[in-house]
């Protein structure tokens, strides 16, 4: 199995395609809880798929902002998914989609205040506990801006990641979304990561809103990568060197091999940059 480089989301219709593409260092992301599943064609597909590929984990559940901890049910249902696949890497979303009984199919921010701070690095603190692996976590889509911050994004990850040794997936998409609707600077934003956190990268596309256009930019995951993306993926990739990098599609699914040229976008500039870094 080749060291994983740049990867697709695993979608049901390209099982067939994913399961014999040979491409070097391809791997594969799920999101969890589509898998927490005794038995049947999924886990039967996903074995399959991990006998030949590297595989990641990526949770859209924890609710790690919840005002409570991690839902116990959850991690031990997680925890047997990730020791039966033994994923190369772990992630979840720094959000929150929980509030006691009622939960919300959304990812819900939060003000990045001290207090939220704590709250957060205990809750990620219990799941990698219990998980025995390190997480790393995802930066969000905004399109509002919240009242009381205390702390910028960047500030607030790099406190996080330091208190509780997670490391972080970075969204150049939620990064570029956010950036255009709250009028802030994407490049700066990417450049305040600290690089040696960072232990992922995620692609993807979205859509200006149907009411309000470009003014509005939607983390849609329905399109392909735009230029603004991959111009800030390629910067970012020159500042901290190569990552396991992941194109995501989650709605109006193509061609396989139309993913696949968009992956093979993404692996080019990895390998490009490694030979720059050679060169040098």
């Amino acid at each position: 199995m080749t060291h994983p480089s740049t990867g697709l989301g695993l979608k049901p219709q390209h099982y067939d395609e994913a399961l014999a593409c040979p491409a070097d260092g391809l791997w594969f992301e799920v999101h969890s809880e589509n898998y927490m599943v005794e038995g049947g064609p999924r886990l039967a597909w996903l074995d399959a798929i991990r006998r030949d590929k590297p595989l990641s984990l990526h949770g859209v559940g924890l609710s790690l902002a919840a005002d409570a901890a991690p839902d116990s049910g959850h991690l031990a249902r997680l925890r047997t998914l990730a020791e039966r696949y033994d994923p190369f890497v772990m992630s979840e979303h720094l959000a929150w989609s929980q509030r006691g009984d009622v939960y919300h199919p959304d990812l819900l921010p939060f003000p990045r205040s001290r207090r939220m701070l704590d709250r957060v690095c205990d809750n990620v603190g219990r799941a990698q506990d219990v998980l025995g692996r390190r997480l790393l976590i995802e930066n969000p889509s905004h399109y509002l801006a919240l009242r009381g911050h205390e702390m910028s994004e960047p500030e607030f990850l790099t406190e996080m990641v330091a208190r509780t040794g997670c490391g972080l997936l970075i969204d150049i998409n939620n990064v570029h979304v956010s950036a255009s609707n709250l009028k802030t600077s994407a490049a700066a934003y990417l450049d305040a990561v600290p690089a040696e956190a960072i232990g992922e990268i995620h692609l993807a596309g979205h859509a200006p809103d149907p009411e309000w256009g470009g003014d509005l930019l939607i983390d849609s995951h329905d399109a392909p990568v735009s230029d603004s993306v991959w111009s800030l993926y390629e910067r970012t990739i020159a500042r901290i060197g190569p990552r396991p990098t992941l194109i995501e599609r989650d709605d109006n699914i193509p061609a396989f091999a139309e993913l696949m040229g968009e992956r093979d976008r993404a692996e080019a500039i990895l390998r490009c940059t490694v030979e720059e870094r050679a060169v040098a």
